[in-house]
């Protein structure tokens, strides 16, 4: 079948693999799993058990560094973990060093970067790219194209809706003094965010905040507060049949 499966690699029971597959050394994959055509898993990779990975994957990848980038890419980053029960998608990149929990649905052509934790039971939308050094909770929703900047921490039970945009940067690449001030932002248990709303460096959306579509967020958004408009202003606070402790059964 043309595949490519090194000797080290360890393969659980009933593992399916389809063509062109290349398993490099020391991955390890648990029982159950289907593996599509074209899939790349690089080097101590680990996925877990039920797995379905579809076609053009690449897990594991190491990232690329440019000449004139502040991060420098660490020599020894840490193999790539792929929770049970995981669904991904077509021409997913997930690269090394990140870790997924269990039962997540990473939909097509999505990008997750290097040092990404993401917790259990998430919908990683078509397209999204997150981005590296996020921390993700549990039961987030990330709808198609958007974008999570790095350096977020985003708690349990968010949405994010198609095409929010996210930053960590206030001055735009330009002055030194922005290497002390990187800052993405923080999503507090409950928080939503509606489609094509922008959300500036370092802004925390508390817990039940919800930001309208379109909205620029310049300040933090408080606890149960609707905001709207650019630069976005309290409109209301969240129904209270809205609010998350009303809904955790849903």
């Amino acid at each position: 079948m043309n595949q490519h499966i090194d000797s080290s690699a360890r393969l659980g029971v009933e593992v399916k693999i389809g063509f062109n597959a290349i398993i490099m050394e020391d991955v390890q994959i648990g029982s159950n799993c289907l593996i599509g055509h074209n899939v790349v898993i690089h080097a101590g990779s680990i996925i877990g058990d039920n797995v379905r990975i579809d076609d053009n994957v690449i897990i594991g990848k190491k990232p690329l560094s440019s000449p004139r980038s502040i991060f420098k890419v660490p020599e020894n980053l840490e193999p790539a973990r792929v929770g049970s029960f995981c669904q991904i998608g077509a021409n997913v990149v997930i690269y090394a060093q990140c870790e997924i929990g269990e039962r997540n649905l990473i939909a097509d052509l999505a990008t997750i970067r290097e040092n990404v934790k993401i917790g259990n039971l998430n919908i990683v939308g078509r397209n999204v790219s997150i981005e590296n050094f996020v921390e993700i909770g549990d039961r987030n929703k990330f709808e198609t194209n958007c974008y999570i900047t790095a350096y977020s921490k985003i708690a349990d039970y968010c949405f994010v809706a198609p095409c929010v945009a996210t930053s960590n940067d206030n001055y735009m690449a330009r002055d030194k003094e922005r290497f002390n001030h990187f800052k993405g932002i923080t999503m507090q248990s409950g928080a939503r965010i509606g489609v094509n709303a922008t959300i500036l460096p370092g802004r925390t959306i508390c817990t039940d905040g919800t930001v309208a579509a379109g909205a620029v967020v310049t300040r933090d958004v408080q606890e149960a507060a609707i905001v709207v408009g650019s630069p976005a202003k309290q409109l209301r606070i969240v129904p209270e049949t809205q609010l998350l402790r009303n809904n955790l059964d849903k």
